[in-house]
């Protein structure tokens, strides 16, 4: 990988000697429009930083008139939309200091980044998926559909950028044009409570073959959309697109993992549904083998935290015959400020306003200082007789943006710093 990620082309000559205006891209904020070549957002659970539902009134920017926000509760015991931001601009993770909500304002930064598709008379051209749609448009889809969620933006050359959201249920519509019907379409505003725990998003500037990458992914994943229905994806722009875009939707049966390193220097790493193997202990081998501390939705059935000495699993085929994961170590909890004594963020899964649904993973071994944003939780089997092979995360798919920029994984590790889940 590159040591950091290269600067996006937005602007320039078009190829019939027009000028190709600027391509779909994360940003900090609208007025004034500040695109950024990478976005990362934490947002913290109601128990860590409490928020107040009732200050952002009844009815959601991105939703369709008459549909009324879910009371949740009204004292912010299960409501916080509060958050840290980090970016290519600034790779220090920062809170927000205006006390400000994300994903409610076209000036958030993923207000911003999602207002400029769902605001445009002439739509970028998307697809969202999200395997907990809960019927508005899609039925919630379990095993082997992939746990995967997100949105992938491009213009009539490719280019474009990917979000990456750990929350169910949102966005549920890419524009306005087809707003969603039965429920809300603003963080926040779903009827499923996903701003009570912690939950992150990523976004990545792409260019055609990024694009191109990223939808390849999306189909050995086996993400939950339907290239036929207007309200999650407008499909258009060049033809190997547009192609690859009508074959999702569909369960893939591949084994073969994709693994690139795109142009911007940012590596994608995809899990087949059908690669019945621990999410995170295939991302470890994938990178070489390198030591990982990981957060995310960790619940039944758990795999255990891992060392260099843990047994290769069982649940490991004989197409990665020639990789070994290091130790995967599983964060429990993790420590805001930076640098505070005590740990005091929850990182396991669960109901409740104290868990995470953020997925996030460090290195923690190797010369090169790696960020890992994924889809998936590290929920399933190593092989221990008990629970299959194919049980849980281990039977699904889902992506994986691998970063290195040394800033970004200080603050990173800092915010993972605490305690571990055993080792068994």
């Amino acid at each position: 990988m590159a040591a950091a990620p290269k600067k996006a082309t937005r602007t320039g000559a078009g190829t019939a000697g027009r000028t190709r205006k600027a391509a779909p891209a994360p940003l900090l904020s609208s007025r004034p429009k500040r695109p950024v070549d990478w976005l990362f957002l934490f947002k913290f659970n109601a128990a860590e930083d409490p928020g107040d539902p009732a200050a952002l009134g009844d009815h959601g920017i991105f939703d369709a008139q008459g549909i009324k926000k879910p009371s949740y509760d009204e004292d912010g015991k299960a409501f916080s939309q509060h958050y840290l931001h980090a970016s290519s601009s600034n790779p220090k993770l920062a809170f927000e200091t205006s006390r400000s909500a994300l994903g409610v304002s076209k000036n958030d930064p993923l207000g911003a980044t999602f207002a400029q598709v769902y605001f445009a008379k002439k739509a970028p051209y998307f697809v969202i998926w999200n395997d907990q749609f809960y019927n508005d448009p899609l039925e919630t889809a379990f095993s082997p559909w992939g746990h995967s969620k997100g949105m992938l933006v491009w213009n009539d050359d490719g280019e474009g950028f990917v979000l990456q959201v750990s929350t169910p249920s949102w966005p549920g519509a890419g524009n306005i044009a087809h707003p969603r019907q039965t429920d809300g379409n603003t963080l926040g505003f779903v009827r499923d409570d996903d701003v009570e725990v912690s939950q992150h998003f990523f976004s990545l500037a792409l260019d055609k073959n990024g694009v191109l990458d990223v939808l390849a992914g999306l189909h050995t994943a086996s993400v939950r959309t339907d290239p036929t229905n207007p309200q999650i994806v407008n499909n258009g722009g060049p033809a190997p697109i547009r192609t690859l875009v009508t074959h999702l939707g569909q369960q893939s049966e591949t084994v073969d993992v994709v693994d690139v390193t795109m142009s911007s220097g940012a590596r994608l790493i995809a899990k087949p549904s059908a690669l019945h193997v621990a999410p995170w202990q295939l991302v470890s081998a994938q990178l070489g083998g390198v030591d990982l501390r990981v957060a995310s939705w960790w619940e039944q059935p758990e795999i255990p935290s891992t060392t260099r000495k843990s047994a290769l699993p069982k649940c490991w085929p004989d197409s990665l015959a020639k990789m070994k994961p290091g130790a995967v170590q599983i964060a429990t909890t993790g420590t805001w400020p930076i640098g505070a004594k005590t740990p005091n963020l929850g990182l396991v899964g669960g109901l409740g306003n104290q868990y995470n649904h953020a997925k996030i993973g460090v290195s923690t071994s190797g010369t090169t200082p790696l960020s890992i944003f994924g889809d998936m939780n590290q929920q399933g089997s190593l092989g221990d007789g008990k629970v299959p092979c194919s049980a849980s995360q281990n039977g699904r798919g889902g992506l994986f943006f691998v970063m290195s920029d040394p800033d970004l994984h200080d603050d990173l590790t800092g915010l993972l710093r605490g305690a571990s889940a055993p080792v068994k």
